[in-house]
């Protein structure tokens, strides 16, 4: 968010705190998802608060809450750029909490280990249809390095997708070892339900997509 709020003052300045939220969505490569203007306006204090932005303007119309605009201080620059170029050149792995989870796959019963892997595939490709259905749009007016951070997502989701079909299916085929084949007898919660997320569409989902994804294939 910091990196984010200060390149996009950067480039629009002098800015609203609404233009830095419709920014954050189209530039994030993420147009589906989320920013709480909550947190665009406690950035824009708290980096105000750092001396790296400051305010230009403030105005009010009617009723409406004052709209205050901002630009970026010399130092607000410089943060920027040192962000910007920390992060290009710097890879940190993605926070996810399957990560914490995947490594006690054993836990869980076969069936329960197929059906989660096969409900997590079908969210994924949910993801990967949306990032498709966003790049054959045409009319939105993205710089063409937002085409490619939606592709980047798109390979992304489906990458990942095809691996928990593929781990589902050595699963099924009787690979690796889940503490529920050591045991003589049916563990005390055998007979409980699976979590909700795997009723209904998403678990009836194939052992493999009927067809290929279409990779992105945008050009400049």
């Amino acid at each position: 968010m910091r990196l984010m709020v200060l390149g996009l003052v950067s480039s629009l300045q002098p800015v609203h705190g609404h233009d830095i939220r419709r920014g954050l969505l189209a530039y994030d490569g993420r147009p589906a998802m989320s920013v709480p203007a909550g947190s665009v306006y406690h950035a824009l204090r708290k980096l105000t608060e750092e001396g790296l932005l400051e305010p230009v303007t403030r105005e009010r119309e009617g009723a409406r809450p004052e709209r205050t605009t901002y630009r970026t201080t010399p130092a607000g620059v410089r943060e920027f750029r040192v962000l910007l170029r920390r992060y290009w050149w710097q890879y940190q792995l993605p926070s996810d909490p399957f990560l914490a989870a995947l490594p006690f796959l054993p836990s869980l019963s076969r069936t329960e280990a197929v059906m989660a892997l096969r409900t997590r595939a079908g969210v994924l490709w949910s993801f990967a249809e949306q990032q498709r259905r966003d790049l054959a749009d045409r009319t939105a007016g993205r710089p063409q390095h937002v085409d490619w951070q939606l592709e980047r997502a798109l390979r992304w989701f489906e990458c990942e997708a095809d691996w928990c079909v593929e781990i589902a299916d050595r699963i099924e085929d009787g690979m690796g070892v889940h503490d529920t084949d050591l045991l003589p007898y049916a563990p005390a919660d055998a007979g409980e339900a699976p979590h909700p997320a795997v009723d209904g569409e998403l678990a009836a989902r194939p052992r493999r997509r009927t067809t290929p994804g279409k990779r992105a294939t945008a050009r400049a």
